[in-house]
Formats: structure tokens, sequence, C-alpha cells
């Protein structure tokens, strides 16, 4: 059975940083599958933030471009996202995803102005 586990949301001043953890379990060969997060604001469908390839290829969402970083560590079986220069419309439930479709229970972000 496929799990994944986030950690590392917050609440956090505008302009600071937060650093989201995913350990993925169940997935014997990790490396093969593409890894990303997602955010859905209140009122707001969920959206694409940062994937990362089997191959290590990253795509950003424009808003994110610049502040966040994701990263991976097949070893551990775990996708990181780091934010740097948080803003209020960062605050979201962030979900991690891991190809085909296996996704995450949800980490809290909050920025605050």
């Amino acid at each position: 059975q496929v799990q994944l586990v986030e950690s590392g949301g917050g609440l956090v001043q505008a302009g600071g940083s937060l650093r989201l953890s995913c350990a993925a379990s169940g997935i014997m060969f990790i490396k093969f599958n593409a890894m990303g997060w997602y955010r859905q604001a209140p009122g707001k469908q969920r959206e694409l933030v940062a994937v990362i390839t089997s191959g290590g290829s990253t795509n950003y969402a424009d808003s994110v471009k610049g502040r966040f970083t994701i990263s991976r560590d097949n070893a551990k079986k775990t996708v990181y996202l780091q934010m740097n220069g948080l803003k209020p419309e960062d605050t979201a439930v962030y979900y991690c995803n891991v190809s085909p479709n296996f996704w995450g229970q949800g980490t809290q972000v909050t920025v605050s102005s």
C-alpha cells in the first residue's frame, strides 16, 4: 500500500521560508516516478506548484519560479519543496503527488502579511 506523508508546513511571516518534505512508502523503485507538489487555497482549484521527473527535470508554476525549489532523494524516497520569499498568496494546503496518481494528506502553509 502506497503512503505519502508530508511534513514541514506551518505559519510563517511574509518573506520567510519553509521546507516541505514528503516521504513515500510502498513504492519499490521510486526513481522511475515523477514527484510533485500541488496546492489548494480556499475556494480555488488545486494547482500544480512544482514537479520533478524521474530524470531530474523540473517544472514550476510561474507564480513560484525563482522562489521555490523542488528536489528529490530517491534513496530516502522523499521529495522536498524549499519555499523562500513566501507571500500571503502562497497560503494553501500543499499536497505531495507521486505518479501515476498517489497523493498525500496535505499540509497547511499559512503566510501572514
